[in-house]
């Protein structure tokens, strides 16, 4: 962390970060374009760091940042929003103090070097959300979700689903079959090596079985792949060097090491015992994301992601909080064949050659092929060192076309959130929350799902700026 530099110069887009976000209570939304879908019914909800300073101190990396949740509600009378932080314990404490009392992923304790070892980092629950029958879990992947009111996003408090017990995580990025219901998630309990803990959970949250694994060293596991009768964790060489972050000599993202030399660690795990099916090592790579996985007609497991040459996003993600990025860390779209038998990759390669992130897939899709994946992109010709993503697209894995939605200079999008039509299956929305650098301002734009480069079929004003945001899902009414 550091103290806040009021002179420095930043980008267009860090104006959306440079002051902590401002909550506001249900309000009902302007339409500035167009108009709602006839059958865009439901509730969007997104979660992402809101608040990256207090008492004067700015936050150590992006994803320290206190967790804020937006509600987007879409019915027959129109659209209305709210916006609440959410509040963990560590934040109402901070809040009381009026400054910054925890460490967490980029930043150590304040204060003497015993608070390193005496203060927990602090659970900021600003990741992902999912949604349950009767609440809204806000996920963050060091410690237990936080419940909350679907409607009026009131914190209810930490959440262990039946099943979090001893300490257990539970990370952002859980997995829902369309079919069945279930959910699927993880955890990783640190230690000299790391357990990887599994869970298999009802439509209501509710855990029902758990497996333990264990791995090698201390890994970064940020997602997973739901294939079929598969879940595939791949696991980039990045170790955590424990004795640094014992000791309280550094804080966990800088603790964080490549090691090239160990490859990409692959588990395939079948998602009914799971147990594990097969172990296989793969090159070297890191990644975030994974946009889907399917078992194709010949049984191999095909895995899409968002694939980096090397672990320099920590670094480029770190400077974003910072309002001004120098540090290169390009992406693109990649495509694995896996046998899961031997966990061996039959084939690997690059299927889109364009700087990307936040893949999705139609929610239908999710386990099973899928022709399109939708992504953010950066606008053609811009410094992609210096500026964020600016545009939503969609990539054609039939005719391998990419269609692009521009959302104009200064203007950035979050990840893209796909709407199912209830009355036609194979039809549905993107629905992204874009920030205006140019006003200060946010607005919700609803897009046609096929045709992405074609004007907004809706762009609706909110009451305050949503920073830049990790998340989100769509509940359908």
């Amino acid at each position: 962390m550091h103290i806040i530099d009021k002179k420095s110069t930043k980008k267009t887009w860090a104006q959306a970060l440079a002051q902590p976000a401002t909550e506001f209570p249900l309000t009902q939304l302007q339409i500035l374009t167009g108009r709602i879908p006839e059958g865009l019914r439901g509730t969007l909800y997104r979660n992402g760091p809101a608040r990256l300073e207090r008492g004067g101190i700015r936050m150590g990396h992006w994803f320290d940042g206190d967790g804020a949740i937006l509600a987007v509600r879409f019915t027959d009378a129109g659209a209305t929003a709210v916006y609440r932080y959410v509040q963990t314990a560590g934040y109402q404490e901070e809040a009381a103090a009026g400054q910054l009392l925890y460490g967490n992923y980029g930043m150590t304790a304040p204060g003497p070097i015993w608070n390193q070892w005496l203060k927990p980092i602090k659970n900021v629950a600003n990741t992902s959300v999912l949604t349950l029958p009767d609440k809204l879990l806000a996920l963050w992947e060091g410690g237990k979700p936080y419940s909350l009111d679907l409607q009026t996003l009131e914190t209810f408090g930490e959440d262990k689903l039946e099943g979090l017990t001893n300490g257990l995580a539970y990370s952002a990025h859980y997995k829902r079959d369309p079919q069945t219901g279930e959910i699927f998630n993880f955890g990783i309990s640190p230690g000299l090596n790391a357990t990887l803990n599994i869970y298999r959970s009802d439509s209501t949250g509710k855990i029902v079985q758990k497996a333990a694994h264990t791995l090698e060293g201390v890994p970064v596991v940020h997602d997973f792949v739901f294939a079929g009768q598969y879940l595939i964790f791949c696991i980039p060489p990045v170790r955590l060097n424990v004795f640094s972050t014992l000791i309280g000599l550094s804080d966990f993202g800088h603790s964080l090491e490549w090691h090239p030399n160990k490859g990409t660690q692959i588990l395939v795990v079948d998602r009914h015992t799971l147990k594990v099916v097969s172990r296989g090592e793969a090159e070297p790579w890191y990644q975030w994301h994974f946009a889907n996985g399917y078992v194709d007609e010949s049984g191999l497991v095909i895995v899409d992601m968002v694939r980096y040459p090397d672990f320099q996003t920590n670094q480029y993600l770190r400077e974003v909080a910072t309002g001004e990025t120098h540090t290169p860390a390009v992406s693109a779209l990649w495509r694995m064949q896996l046998d899961p038998t031997s966990g061996k990759v039959k084939a690997i390669g690059e299927i889109m050659n364009r700087h990307c992130e936040f893949p999705v897939v139609p929610p239908k899709d999710q386990g099973h092929s899928s022709r399109q994946t939708y992504l953010t992109v950066h606008r053609q010709g811009v410094d992609t060192l210096k500026e964020m993503f600016g545009a939503i697209a969609r990539f054609d894995h039939k005719t391998e076309s990419l269609t692009i939605a521009d959302c104009g200079e200064h203007r950035y999008p979050s990840e893209p959130i796909y709407a199912s039509n209830p009355q036609n299956p194979e039809q549905g929305w993107i629905i992204t929350v874009v920030y205006d650098g140019n006003s200060n301002s946010s607005e919700v734009w609803v897009f046609d799902a096929d045709r992405l480069d074609d004007s907004p079929l809706c762009k609706l004003a909110l009451p305050g700026v949503i920073p830049h945001s990790f998340h989100g899902t769509w509940k359908p009414a």
